[in-house]
């Protein structure tokens, strides 16, 4: 086997054949052929998004197991972050992702930088696009922040949710006869599950628009209908992002989310058209 380049193809790379809900052993040494790059297309192509992206972002992934050896032999531990761009061809499955990096675990290494290359360049082949890498070895631990999603927090509202396994995007309104606004609005409510395991997927989900006033009662309770809804976390935000933009239509939309770790990695899409949009802070919040 070729332990220096990982899948070139993604050719039969579905979310039903990946290391998901299957036993795995953990691998003992460095094998990117490990990672299992999943195409995007597909469920956008469900979404209806074809053609120019209607939104540009990156998937920003934090990995809290990251261990390695250096020459001596010595465990070096760190947190990584990545950022996938958002128009990248594939996401790569998160537990394949886990497994290649418990890859490292017994790996002899000169450096952190000789780590940051090989993953740059496992996780950009993988992911099809430049993916960037970013270490906070030990010592820097002490300068790592939290912080929570900022917005007018819709989980206040007190509204009455009938059975529901999917969200419904046809209940979102906006009332178009009233002045535009900005504002930022922000739930910890949602709960999507895994589409292979349907194991739950716990986030924090934050929408930031410039438009005619979104109703927020409606939002809340579409929010709350992912609780039963099997599908990845860079899907359900792009789920979202489109039904927003279709039902409400907003003129400016940013939808990001927080997801709570789980193997030691956290996974937080963010998809945006503010034309100035900057990537969000990458503060982890408390439930992180």
């Amino acid at each position: 086997m070729d332990h220096t380049t990982p899948p070139a193809s993604t050719a039969g790379h579905s979310p039903e054949s990946s290391p998901l809900g299957k036993s795995s052993e953990y691998p003992t040494h460095y094998d990117p052929s490990l990672l299992f790059p999943i195409p995007r297309a597909p469920k956008r192509a469900e979404l209806q998004i074809s053609g120019t992206l209607p939104f540009f972002g990156a998937d920003f992934w934090t990995a809290y197991e990251i261990s390695w050896l250096n020459l001596r032999g010595k465990p070096q531990i760190a947190i990584a972050t990545f950022m996938v761009p958002a128009d990248s061809p594939n996401i790569i499955e998160s537990k394949s992702f886990k497994l290649y990096l418990n890859s490292f675990n017994q790996e002899r290494l000169e450096n952190a930088d000789h780590l940051v290359e090989k993953l740059r360049h496992d996780l950009s082949a993988a992911a099809g696009a430049t993916v960037q890498v970013t270490l906070t070895e030990a010592a820097q631990f002490g300068q790592v922040q939290f912080g929570e999603l900022g917005g007018l927090s819709l989980d206040r509202l007190d509204v009455e949710i009938e059975a529901t396994a999917h969200p419904d995007g046809s209940i979102l309104r906006a009332r178009h006869d009233e002045a535009t606004v900005e504002e930022t609005l922000v739930s910890h409510l949602l709960k999507s599950n895994c589409p292979v395991t349907s194991q739950p997927d716990w986030g924090s989900v934050q929408i930031h628009y410039v438009g005619a006033p979104i109703d927020q009662e409606r939002l809340l309770k579409y929010i709350i209908g992912f609780r039963e809804h099997n599908e990845f976390h860079e899907q359900c935000v792009e789920r979202i992002f489109t039904d927003i933009l279709h039902y409400c239509k907003p003129q400016k939309l940013a939808v990001y989310a927080r997801y709570t770790r789980r193997g030691g990695l956290d996974i937080n899409p963010w998809r945006s058209n503010f034309s100035s949009a900057k990537p969000p802070s990458q503060l982890r919040n408390a439930r992180q």
